[in-house]
């Protein structure tokens, strides 16, 4: 059994810790909280899903539906977000009609019916009596190394300084000629492609249906609020913890997979409750009059 959460837990923190990176990249730079985040998610799912059966390879149908994913997520920050970003309840109403919209689109193309997608990497090993399939290496594999190529994008290119910037004070940086509107626009691209990478870790583990998004969305808005608003690293931490926990709780509890939003949530409040500025978040300042 520990080998068992041990390899989910890690394969389910990598997937959170993905989106919650690229959530955490829309809120922190573009200053919009976009519930629509773990839809894109939903969207590359499905293009993979249409890529097979349409007949095209599944290693071609990954790339294209990644590149869409992230061309979409550009599309919607220009028709939708850029022009309420300022007022952040018309930002959040918008983004949940995003989702709903993908959802509505894509229950009226394939109904209700969970589908399938095969492993990129078939087969499985066993190790001390446990099968561990192959494309569980390769789901944490590829978590770890966007998770990496994010980190060395932000610290050392031109863009993640660029963005870091925008982060502390988007309104020097615009005096110091950076382009705010074009960066925002080009980090809801790298959110979307985020969200289609973790998609494509995770896709052939799971079932394809419309409503996949919600749960997602659950963890990815608890391990932001937990690691801190705005912090890259608290959000990957906070993403690893709470899938353990997730874990955890399905091989352990009955019918735990009812509970893991529940759990999440719960581990979320406690630490706030102790920490309310998250784990690597900003200390919080009392206003004074």
């Amino acid at each position: 059994m520990f080998l068992s959460i041990l390899i989910n837990g890690l394969v389910s923190g990598g997937m959170y810790a993905v989106l919650a990176v690229g959530f955490s990249l829309v809120f922190g730079v573009a200053k919009i909280l976009n519930l629509a985040h773990t839809a894109f998610y939903m969207v590359t799912a499905f293009l993979i899903l249409t890529g097979t059966i349409i007949g095209l390879k599944l290693s071609i149908s990954v790339i294209m539906a990644v590149i869409v994913t992230g061309l979409l997520g550009i599309v919607c920050y220009k028709l939708c977000f850029d022009r309420v970003k300022v007022h952040e309840t018309a930002v959040m109403i918008i983004s949940v009609a995003i989702a709903m919209l993908f959802q509505e689109i894509f229950l009226l193309i394939f109904s209700e019916q969970f589908r399938m997608i095969k492993a990129f990497i078939p087969g499985f090993v066993e190790i001390a009596g446990v099968r561990v399939l192959y494309h569980h290496f390769f789901a944490v594999g590829a978590s770890l190394v966007t998770l990496i190529l994010v980190w060395l994008v932000l610290s050392k290119t031109r863009l993640g300084k660029a963005m870091r910037a925008i982060n502390q004070d988007s309104e020097i940086a615009n005096l110091m000629g950076i382009d705010v509107g074009r960066i925002s626009l080009l980090v809801l691209g790298i959110s979307a492609i985020l969200a289609g990478v973790a998609a494509v870790a995770i896709v052939p583990i799971v079932m394809v249906h419309p409503l996949m998004w919600t749960d997602p969305l659950v963890i990815v808005l608890s391990s932001v609020v937990l690691g801190g608003l705005g912090s890259i690293k608290g959000s990957i931490i906070a993403a690893f913890i709470l899938g353990f926990a997730e874990t955890w709780v399905i091989f352990v509890v009955p019918s735990g997979s009812f509970l893991k939003g529940a759990i999440s949530l719960t581990v979320m409040v406690i630490v706030l409750l102790l920490r309310p500025e998250g784990l690597f978040g900003v200390v919080f300042e009392e206003e004074r009059l």
